[in-house]
């Protein structure tokens, strides 16, 4: 009774299922003897036919390892593959136990996941057998399927499974506009210059290779909210200059990374295998701009994050200016101080009043003398709820030899005397400069649903679309007989309808004129 219990109990649980049927147990081996595992797991063994007979790898118990790792399970997928894939793109295979197609694709999908996973797509494989909730939700109804999962919206492959359509399956899920290609002297100093508009740095990759490479195309939809990405291939002609202005070695691929100062790159990185870990280490050391505006909360957070500790105070310098060439002189200076003072303890940021019009409200009190001047203000976050301490320079800041010095002096005070920053306030939300207008969004919105429609239209299963064709052949039927029955309407009126005046009078006068005769 305890064993026929214990199966109906894990027979009944596709997470328990999955686990049993991975590691011989249901997760709860604290409740049950080594014994009755054993005796349980002989009972599952005898209730299917031994694979060895036919030489193929049916029973699950003794499926390829190589797809353990990868096993998905629902709760897992919603809460956190879907996030995962705004991040990058996910390619997910649909199995499941005697499936003869299954085995055929292995070799394939082997390797393909195997050098996908270097590049940095995400794998996934769902065993239809043990999650069919999750198979269903993906929309897979047979078995083999393989789909693509990115920003959440799946996409289904309808091709040969080869090395080279699972590939450029991929890569055809990346939007189109990630990189830009930078083909001369003139295009170069346009894509570099738009660091302002964009408050991002910029990053260039040279290499030798015509097409941009997928690593890269996957790195620049990584990092897409933080840089910038232009790729220059050094074999074609006008990329000569560009190269050698950087003593580019053109069989070696470099990347730069440019921020406020478009003459010289930031830093830079060559390597003759550019792989992903060192990508990854080289961009999220420059993520940001020396001096990055604030232009949302979410980089407002991340430059400046909550203390967690009296040893990990972060504290954040602001420039609060305006815009135009009117405030560049104070900008400039300030830039310069930074460069020259950037800590891990210590961010340098500005803002723009007229933008940001709550927070530099908060900050000056509104005071008379730094209306249309630039201000200096250090701040501490201590809490989420958007408490700050905080300390104004007391004089408008513009950038001289005296502002340097009491700044690095405040500076200095504040690394041995926290109670410095003595003034504290809350700040409301900073507002999204750089979001879409709503008209944008909806129109994205209203592109994206007639995509995934036209999509399904052609590649969906034929079960998922009855419904839908149902509901529009009864539509039109109903359309189509109102029709009929109105025009049958009209005919009928127009026979039982009394004559006109002008019929009569027309009868009239030939009758008048019959009597005349």
């Amino acid at each position: 009774t305890v064993l026929l219990s214990s199966a109906s109990q894990i027979l009944s649980n596709e997470e328990k299922r999955a686990h049993f049927d991975r590691y011989g147990d249901a997760g709860e081996s604290q409740g049950y003897s080594q014994h009755q595992h054993r005796q349980f797991h002989h009972f599952h063994e005898g209730f299917y036919f031994d694979e060895s007979f036919f030489h193929f790898p049916f029973n699950s118990e003794r499926r390829d390892t190589s797809d353990e790792k990868y096993l998905l399970h629902f709760s897992h997928y919603i809460n956190e593959i879907v996030p995962d894939s705004f991040k990058k793109p996910y390619l997910i295979k649909i199995t499941s136990d005697w499936c003869f197609s299954c085995i055929h694709i292995e070799p394939v999908w082997k390797e393909v996941a195997q050098e996908l996973e270097a590049l940095g797509v995400g794998i996934g494989v769902v065993h239809a057998g043990y999650e069919r909730r999750l198979a269903h939700h993906l929309g897979a109804h047979s078995t083999p399927s393989l789909l693509g999962l990115i920003n959440g919206k799946i996409t289904f492959f309808h091709n040969a499974v080869v090395r080279e359509n699972l590939r450029q399956f991929v890569e055809n899920l990346l939007p189109g506009n990630l990189v830009e290609k930078v083909r001369s002297n003139k295009n170069y100093i346009r894509f570099l210059s738009n660091w302002k508009k964009e408050n991002k740095p910029h990053v260039l990759l040279f290499d030798h290779m015509p097409a941009v490479p997928l690593l890269y195309k996957l790195t620049a939809f990584a990092y897409r909210d933080y840089l910038s990405f232009g790729y220059v291939y050094v074999g074609l002609r006008g990329a000569e200059e560009l190269s050698s202005q950087y003593n580019i070695n053109i069989y070696t691929p470099t990347m730069m990374i440019f921020k406020e100062h478009i003459d010289r790159p930031a830093d830079v990185v060559q390597a003759r295998e550019m792989k992903k870990q060192l990508i990854d280490d080289f961009l999220s050391q420059n993520k940001f701009l020396m001096v990055a505006r604030l232009t949302s909360q979410r980089l407002f957070q991340e430059l400046c994050p909550v203390k967690k500790s009296h040893r990990q105070r972060k504290h954040c310098v602001v420039l609060l200016t305006g815009e135009g060439d009117n405030f560049a002189e104070a900008y400039e200076a300030f830039l310069t101080f930074a460069v020259a003072n950037t800590k891990d303890t210590l961010k340098f940021v500005h803002i723009y009043n007229d933008r940001q019009p709550e927070f530099a409200d908060a900050l000056l009190m509104d005071e008379e003398k730094y209306r249309g001047k630039s201000a200096v203000v250090i701040l501490e976050r201590r809490n989420n709820a958007g408490k700050i301490g905080y300390r104004t320079l007391e004089e408008v800041w513009q950038g001289s030899k005296e502002d340097n010095f009491i700044l690095l002096d405040l500076l200095e005070q504040l690394r041995t005397d926290p109670g410095l920053l003595s003034s504290e306030t809350v700040l409301a939300d900073l507002n999204d400069e750089l979001a879409p207008m709503f008209l944008i969004r909806w129109l994205y919105s209203m592109l994206d649903y007639i995509s995934d429609c036209w999509d399904s239209l052609f590649h969906s299963n034929w079960r998922e679309m009855m419904p839908l064709l149902s509901l529009l052949f009864s539509a039109l039927f109903i359309l189509f007989g109102t029709v009929i029955v109105q025009a049958f309407s009209d005919s009928s009126d127009t026979r039982d309808s009394p004559p006109s005046e002008k019929e009569e009078t027309a009868k009239n006068d030939a009758s008048f004129s019959k009597e005349s005769n």
